[in-house]
């Protein structure tokens, strides 16, 4: 049965600094989503600390499930360690044990099945270095992330907790209850965005707040403000964007807490992303996705999605040419479809230097190939330049990676591009 905490008056900031890594050479199933991660910092009941809650959710798909018993099962660990600035000292570390079971096949690999932890600190405040480590006990893979953790001094006359987007509210005789969205995800069908975040005040005061959203070009595409009275200490928000729908892509959300005579207070803010159900999660930008499609389609196909100026008839098209790819039509997800974005992601994370990592020549190679069957590094020597050899045993190809300026622009050599445009998928 899949494990969901509901936690009540919880509330997370996003790690904007994280990186999932993965332990493996090359292999793109271990690149992100592989799980998300959001940690908060709130007013502590301690003088001169505050509270960092740490909240996981972890996709089914991202584990090895076993079948034990009629039940499919899966077992994970996790090790979150809390490190001062410099990364040398440890300051605090939980290590847990997770267990999750699913009744069907299809259930382990559903896109919306997650499991969820939750775990806390109260620390002083200041900068410090965060790791979240989770390994498969079955697979015995190994995924972490490593962020910078700001956490918050509560000291002035009004303070804002961090935003928390509301996965699901539920009223209880205790009062209202939250789900988190850890993941910060959003789609175009979400008519009403709710969130929470709580105000500390050393006093009774008339307070103005306002809500915006600014998209990825800097411009604000939505406002809202409310009046409100607040008691002093601690006084709990529970609003929402509503009335607007938001295209694929990434976006902030600000409050600014303002006083009587309109002058600013504090301002807090929070990304979110709107998705559009049934592609990659990877994907935040149309046209760069594709953009992104240069490896798999054809000129002439590339060309007549490009070229369309009405962006829903421009996605109408993007999803019509991935359905040509899908091996199952007959199935929610596209594996083909999903399984090169992830390539896409994880070679501009990986590949990445004076270009995107996707345009590269390695970037290129995996995209179209995949992780390599083995590979051969050659650091920096006297008598050559660093090279990388990647063998792929199953089509008997040896591809030889140089970097000419030593500042990791690793060439192919003697790339015949047209070559290995053959192996398109």
């Amino acid at each position: 049965m899949k494990k969901i905490f509901v936690i009540a008056l919880v509330f997370f900031f996003s790690i904007n600094s994280a990186q999932v890594e993965s332990s493996g050479n090359l292999d793109v199933s271990n690149f992100y989503p592989l799980f998300f991660i959001d940690a908060a910092n709130y007013k502590s009941n301690e003088i001169g600390k505050t509270r960092v809650d740490i909240f996981i959710q972890v996709p089914y798909a991202s584990l090895q499930f076993v079948l034990e018993n009629n039940k499919y099962a899966a077992k994970y660990s996790i090790q979150l360690t809390l490190y001062d600035e410099d990364n040398e000292k440890k300051i605090i570390e939980r290590i847990w044990n997770e267990e999750v079971y699913a009744n069907n096949f299809e259930e382990t690999k559903a896109q919306f099945s997650y499991n969820y932890s939750y775990k806390n600190f109260v620390v002083e405040p200041g900068i410090y270095q965060l790791r979240c480590e989770l390994t498969d006990r079955d697979s015995r893979k190994n995924y972490a992330v490593n962020a910078v953790a700001n956490v918050a001094d509560f000291q002035n006359d009004l303070n804002l907790s961090d935003i928390i987007f509301i996965s699901k509210k539920i009223e209880t005789p205790q009062g209202i209850q939250i789900v988190p969205n850890v993941s910060h995800e959003v789609t175009r069908k979400d008519s009403v965005i709710q969130f929470f975040y709580e105000i500390y005040s050393k006093k009774n005061e008339e307070i103005n707040l306002n809500y915006r959203v600014r998209d990825k070009n800097g411009e604000f595409i939505y406002s809202d403000s409310e009046t409100r009275t607040i008691d002093s200490g601690k006084t709990r928000i529970y609003a929402a964007i509503s009335g607007k729908t938001f295209s694929l892509g990434s976006y902030d959300l600000f409050v600014q807490v303002m006083d009587n005579d309109n002058k600013l207070i504090q301002t807090i803010s929070k990304k979110f992303q709107s998705k559009i159900f049934g592609l990659p999660t990877s994907i935040n930008d149309l046209d760069k996705a594709i953009d992104q499609m240069i490896y798999i389609a054809s000129d002439s196909e590339l060309d007549e999605i490009q070229e369309t100026e009405d962006y829903e008839e421009k996605l109408v098209k993007f999803q019509n040419f991935w359905k040509t790819k899908d091996p199952n039509p007959n199935t929610e997800e596209n594996p083909v479809f999903i399984e090169y974005y992830r390539r896409v992601a994880y070679a501009d994370e990986q590949f990445k230097n004076y270009v995107e990592g996707w345009r590269t020549d390695m970037g290129m190679i995996y995209i179209l190939l995949g992780p390599p069957s083995n590979v051969e590094r050659q650091p920096v020597a006297l008598s050559s330049k660093p090279y990388e050899v990647w063998e792929y045993y199953e089509i008997n190809r040896r591809f030889v990676f140089v970097d000419e300026t030593g500042f990791g622009d690793y060439r192919l050599l003697n790339p015949v591009y047209g070559d290995w445009y053959r192996f398109r998928r």
